[in-house]
């Protein structure tokens, strides 16, 4: 960060960290306190600050909201914060592991940095892996290895006696892939070509003894329950969702029901203000499309219990 400030000549840093995370604030403050003390930071001012615990937050102009003190919620797109972001002045909003590349191609080079991965897409990921895997964790990758490398050969596969049945890949708006999709090179190209995203880097391994409509339920509960509200398309869109996943897993009508999320996915995709909605309903649109037996085994045993 402090090498942006210097190739940019800013002013001011400030680390935006979701507000749950106390004991890295804690921590952060800390490095940013001895930064100054050994003289790192040359006269710019290094602000941490605990968010609100908001996902949308995630958004850029949503944390500059909340940055200033507001509730958060995007903003409309231009202006682009580079040219009016925080308080209103020009601001670059990066991750942390963007900034995190930087001294080492400072030290080493760009042409170095540059041989490294896919040429068109040179460098490395960090790719978080949860689920049913034998060894969860953060993984750096080179951008040129497979779905497989990373799946089989740093975490070891799915938990034993077990196979892989979903995906998901960049985050919970995003959509499933299956075991065939594995030799699938981990760069942003590959994957938008198989449907699949990078987005944030996340990885969740999901094994055969999952139902992916009782899945599915929970993240149709999770953004209805993260909505800002600021829009109306996302925020009754999202709360739709949830009850239409509620009535399927109940026993009601599962045509008429699948056929409304893919009306409520045409609308909200089209309409709602940030990715959050745009994206609610891709995961629930993915596994109806791979796993229809599910969704139909859910809504039977539903039919019973009612």
């Amino acid at each position: 960060m402090l090498i942006c400030a210097y190739a940019i000549q800013a002013a001011e840093c400030l680390i935006y960290v979701r507000g749950e995370y106390t004991h890295c604030i804690e921590l952060l403050k800390k490095a940013a306190a001895d930064a100054e003390v050994k003289g790192f930071t040359d006269g710019v001012k290094v602000t941490v600050v605990g968010g609100a615990g908001s996902y949308v937050c995630g958004e850029e102009t949503t944390l500059l909201t909340s940055l200033e003190g507001q509730r958060g919620e995007p903003r409309l797109k231009p202006p682009f914060p580079t040219v009016a972001g925080y308080l209103g002045k020009p601001t670059v909003v990066n991750n942390v592991e963007t900034f995190a590349t930087v001294p080492v191609i400072v030290d080493k080079g760009a042409d170095w940095f540059g041989s490294i991965g896919a040429p068109e897409y040179p460098g490395t990921k960090l790719f978080s892996v949860a689920g049913d895997v034998k060894t969860k964790g953060v993984f750096e990758m080179p951008t040129d290895a497979t779905l497989r490398d990373l799946i089989e050969g740093l975490c070891g596969g799915v938990t034993e006696g077990h196979k892989i049945k979903a995906i998901q890949m960049g985050g919970g708006s995003c959509g499933f892939i299956t075991e065939k999709d594995l030799d699938t090179p981990l760069d942003f190209e590959s994957m938008r070509a198989i449907g699949a995203a990078l987005g944030s880097g996340a990885v969740l391994v999901l094994d055969e003894t999952h139902n992916m409509a009782e899945f599915v339920k929970g993240t149709a509960h999770f953004f209805a329950h993260e909505s800002c509200g600021k829009c109306a398309p996302c925020r009754e869109g999202t709360s739709r969702l949830e009850e239409i996943m509620a009535d399927i897993l109940a026993g009601g009508d599962l045509d008429k029901d699948k056929a409304m999320i893919e009306k409520l996915n045409a609308l909200m995709s089209d309409s709602c203000f940030c990715p959050l909605g745009q994206g609610a309903c891709n995961p629930i649109v993915s596994a109806m499309k791979l796993f229809p037996e599910d969704f139909k085994a859910a809504n039977a045993a539903g039919k019973k219990e009612a």
